[in-house]
């Protein structure tokens, strides 16, 4: 099968997420005029090592927002955004702070999720997640189409959470990353093996 996006595909449904998997989610926490805000984003990577930098996607917007979501309205308003790293234990958290919430919402509560304050920056974090990065925005890009944005931020603060460290590593066996699939589906992360690259 070949299709062009532009002509559809004539499939039930899109398979462009489907293809492009796994992918790591982004619960992406941000405070504004309106409170605090998290939301889960998975078109979300690390781009950079030094200084450490990562990005996330948004790509739909809400009426109560003006052609945008919550978290970007946010991060504009603010410079910061936080980012924890969802574990598979908290799916059903993560999946009640998807809806399409009014911003007034603080999905913390909404889902009963323990919150805490960044370090670095003034900003709410996921308080129990295997690992939170605190950033600092460096660029919001807009992409082609209706509200979509690449959001870019510096890491200035991470934190770990304890029983994830072993040996000194942050061990992904010991929590089972959440990612995302295509459609409603996802998948943990069980199976870990290493590979020496070449010349190492």
């Amino acid at each position: 099968m070949f299709y062009k996006p532009k002509d559809g595909h004539g499939l039930p449904h899109n398979p462009f997420n489907a293809v492009i998997a796994p992918r790591p989610i982004a619960w992406v926490a941000t405070r504004g005029t309106d409170g605090d805000n998290l939301a889960p984003y998975s078109f979300f990577n690390g781009v950079a090592y030094v200084p450490p930098q990562v990005m996330f996607a948004s790509t739909a917007s809400k009426p109560d927002r003006d052609g945008t979501k919550d978290s970007l309205s946010n991060i504009r308003e603010t410079g910061v955004f936080s980012i924890s790293i969802v574990e598979h234990a908290m799916r059903d958290a993560m999946n009640q702070t998807s809806g399409p919430w009014d911003k007034e919402t603080d999905e913390f509560a909404l889902a009963g999720i323990a919150k805490a304050n960044c370090e670095t920056i003034d900003c709410p974090r996921v308080a129990d997640a295997p690992a939170t990065l605190e950033c600092n925005v460096t660029q919001i890009v807009p992409l082609l189409g209706e509200a979509n944005f690449a959001v870019f931020g510096e890491v200035t603060g991470v934190h770990l959470r304890d029983n994830c460290l072993v040996d000194g590593l942050f061990d992904v066996t010991t929590f089972q990353p959440l990612a995302r699939l295509g459609y409603r589906d996802y998948s943990v992360v069980e199976n870990v093996f290493s590979l020496k690259r070449p010349g190492e």
